[in-house]
């Protein structure tokens, strides 16, 4: 007898008579068990498929008893006949259930829609649900979808530290990592580095050195702001993605940008409908037309200025005031996409004074080649820049914002050892799930989520 997986019979779905009247074994959970006097029908899971199988049993079943006191969340392992259901699917007909691990009568995931909040709270049940199934199937896809467009492009993948001396960003909102007593005055030389360390907020930094030798580098990891924000939008421990490219300025990285996104949302669209649909179905939205419209969509391009001009100009009475020369905010950037150019926007050359130390300043001394994108319905998505390349300028802006060239000689010096213009970009892999699941709330596009006060699982 063969031990098929549910995803199996999604394959063999355009032809289900082909299998029907074959014996076959699963292995999975119970996800419900419904029971009357002399029948039974479980909804069966394996995580193989988000669709469930039914499995249906009678009294000619090998211990009927036994069967029928299986509880919700059970792990079993049934065999029996493939047949076609009064509905057209393939479902099994039991000639056996074995009950492999037992499930206690206090478990949480009854059948019935749980809230986002409550299921938060068992973070490790909760990918037993057809929403979190569908979820993290669509953020597997979705990074795998990340490395296909790399690696297909000739990109070297980059493993950078999570330890570092440096704050690329900045921010000052790192995690110290020591070994030194809490509470004790610091000594650096009695601490395991020999001087302050933190966990890194980015790659960007040490992806620039290998770009200089591979041309083309991304990385992929983890990366952690120990910001205090309870926002929708916010984690202490997150995933970025940032690929670094020499010999780019900041116009080739937009077109780069661009087509990452269009081919890894239609890569998604490729091969996670099933999820999709289910996702749009729980959202209520229009949530495959709108990543569909993505993909062929023209990306607007504007400054800036520009932007702030049309802001400042339009026919609605913002929350918040748009400046020039200062950042933009999330009502600013969603008026911009949804309503104005009714499309992405790439917002670039953006005030020097709100943007990083290591951005390739522009000849009217103000603005840098920095640029963001920002997508419908959801704002800001990607962020980059044209990296200054000069040192000169460099360490002098390094010294106007109080930045150590001590503590980065190592990427001073990729400007006098043969540097090259160069530009790259960052984006958080939850904003784009959340983006390609219309989730709202970034603690349900991660397995475990980190925030102020929660570290539980």
């Amino acid at each position: 007898m063969s031990e098929i997986k549910v995803y199996d019979l999604r394959e063999i779905a355009a032809d289900p008579k082909a299998f029907e009247g074959q014996v076959v074994a699963v292995q999975g959970w119970v996800r419900n068990h419904r029971k009357q006097k002399n029948i039974g029908f479980i909804e069966f899971f394996d995580g193989t498929v988000l669709a469930p199988m039914q499995i249906v049993y009678d009294e000619k079943v090998e211990s009927f008893a036994a069967v029928q006191a299986i509880r919700n969340g059970a792990a079993i392992r049934a065999c029996g006949k493939l047949v076609m259901s009064p509905k057209g699917q393939l479902e099994m007909q039991a000639q056996q259930v074995v009950l492999e691990g037992d499930c206690s009568e206090d478990y949480p995931l009854q059948p019935k829609r749980h809230s986002l909040e409550f299921l938060r709270e068992i973070a490790y049940l909760r990918p037993r649900t057809r929403l979190f199934q569908a979820v993290f199937r669509v953020r597997s896809i979705a990074a795998q979808a990340i490395h296909n467009y790399f690696q297909q492009r000739g990109y070297v993948y980059v493993h950078t530290p999570l330890i570092t001396a440096n704050d690329a960003e900045g921010a000052g909102n790192t995690f110290t990592v020591t070994t030194c007593e809490m509470g004790k005055p610091y000594k650096p030389e009695e601490d395991f580095f020999g001087h302050p360390a933190s966990l890194a907020v980015t790659g960007q930094l040490e992806g620039e050195t290998y770009a200089m030798a591979y041309k083309r580098i991304y990385t992929f990891g983890p990366t952690f702001r120990a910001e205090n924000s309870n926002t929708k939008t916010h984690l202490a421990e997150f995933w970025m993605m940032e690929p670094e490219i020499c010999f780019c300025d900041l116009d080739q990285l937009m077109d780069i940008e661009e087509d990452f996104l269009k081919t890894v949302v239609r890569e998604v669209l490729d091969k996670a409908m099933p999820e999709l649909t289910f996702l749009q179905g729980y959202a209520k939205s229009n949530l495959i037309e709108k990543l569909e419209a993505l993909t062929v969509s023209t990306v607007a391009r504007v400054t800036h200025e520009e932007a702030i001009t049309i802001l400042r100009n339009a026919p609605v009475e913002f929350e918040h005031e748009a400046k020039y020369g200062e950042d933009i905010f999330k009502e600013h950037e969603k008026y911009l996409c949804d309503v104005h150019f009714k499309s992405p926007v790439f917002v670039y050359d953006w005030p020097k004074d709100i943007k990083a130390f290591y951005m390739y300043q522009n000849d009217d001394g103000k603005t840098v080649a920095a640029v963001d994108l920002l997508v419908p319905g959801s704002g800001e998505l990607m962020g980059g820049s044209q990296r200054e390349t000069r040192y000169d300028l460099l360490t002098s802006r390094m010294d106007q914002l109080g930045i150590s060239q001590a503590s980065l000689d190592w990427y001073l010096n990729l400007r006098r050892f043969g540097g090259c213009t160069h530009s790259g970009f960052g984006m958080g892999f939850e904003r784009l799930v959340m983006y390609l699941t219309d989730i709202e709330n970034i603690r349900d596009v991660i397995p475990y989520h980190r925030t102020p006060g929660n570290c539980d699982f």
